[in-house]
């Protein structure tokens, strides 16, 4: 029999433990869970007896974190606040919110400017956008959806194909208007690169050699580290971008950016998938599902 459970230590402490850490008082711990401060002070003794490490340094008037309790209490908590959001997810009747979690380029570029459509398709339905370029456990951290761009042969067995990439470059019509990247022209333009090696293709290195102006110098270049700066960075007039044609659709329709010439070129093997998490779907995530597949089928 597994005995993981018996070997851990004793869970009813912690919720004092975070209290005197958070406070760093075990006076104001008490008066927030309505124990005495005697109360609090057992369930630190018990806890350290069970982990075998000092918690605290007590001084006269003063209480302060040991390293062990630092570590402690980082991760209790995480632990006491993820227990208190599902322990109220579950004691709601109805609807709750949608989770999406995306990358920081595809929430702002594709599904921030698309919201508008579905809150007025489902008024009553709450979302809520979980924007970063760090890959999450769906399951672990509670989140219904992901929008994740990956190889093809990465993507979860259960997620839904979107769309593929293909790139082209932009920028303001200002600067794009009539414009062919040549010999000539290009020594006269600033170039906007994505600084991630991972994603060649998005660089212009990549592209310049594809049209053959690999031994030629543009003006200047100017790199960033987050994809919606970039792009937002040519709306702006400050230089062409290798644009992400699913991605910079919204802005070209708004003329706030202009293809630069008409090749555009299709990357194989990629692309940007809709993937749920592995639990069944409420109504409402079911809702939003639906509607970002139709988004994506309507470009």
């Amino acid at each position: 029999m597994d005995s993981t459970l018996r070997q851990l230590p004793p869970l009813d402490p912690l919720r004092g433990f975070v209290a005197a850490a958070r406070h760093l008082s075990f006076t104001r711990a008490a008066a927030e869970l309505c124990l005495t401060q005697s109360a609090i002070s057992r369930q630190i003794q018990t806890l350290e007896n069970a982990l075998g490490v000092a918690l605290f340094v007590r001084g006269v008037r003063s209480l302060q974190l040991t390293a062990a309790g630092a570590r402690l209490a980082a991760a209790a908590e995480g632990w006491l606040a993820e227990y208190g959001r599902l322990a109220h997810a579950l004691r709601q009747p109805g609807e709750r919110p949608v989770t999406v979690t995306a990358s920081i380029g595809i929430s702002a570029l594709w599904l921030v400017p698309r919201l508008r459509e579905f809150q007025q398709r489902h008024p009553a339905t709450e979302v809520r956008i979980a924007a970063g370029n760090r890959i999450v456990d769906l399951a672990r951290e509670d989140i219904d959806l992901a929008l994740r761009y990956c190889a093809d042969h990465d993507a979860p067995p259960q997620a839904i194909r979107l769309f593929g990439e293909t790139v082209l470059p932009v920028g303001h019509p200002s600067i794009a208007a009539g414009l062919t990247l040549t010999a000539e022209t290009l020594p006269q333009l600033t170039l906007l690169d994505y600084d991630e090696p991972g994603y060649p293709w998005l660089g212009w290195e990549h592209w310049l050699a594809a049209i053959g102006l690999e031994g030629v110098r543009p003006r200047a270049r100017i790199g960033f580290s987050h994809y919606d700066q970039l792009i937002h960075a040519a709306a702006a007039g400050h230089g062409l971008a290798i644009g992400r044609a699913v991605l910079v659709e919204p802005l070209i329709e708004d003329g706030r950016l202009m293809p630069v010439g008409a090749r555009q070129v299709a990357v194989p093997g990629r692309g940007f998938w809709l993937v749920p998490a592995p639990r069944p779907m409420r109504p409402e995530v079911e809702r939003f599902a639906q509607w970002i597949v139709e988004c994506a089928a309507a470009r």
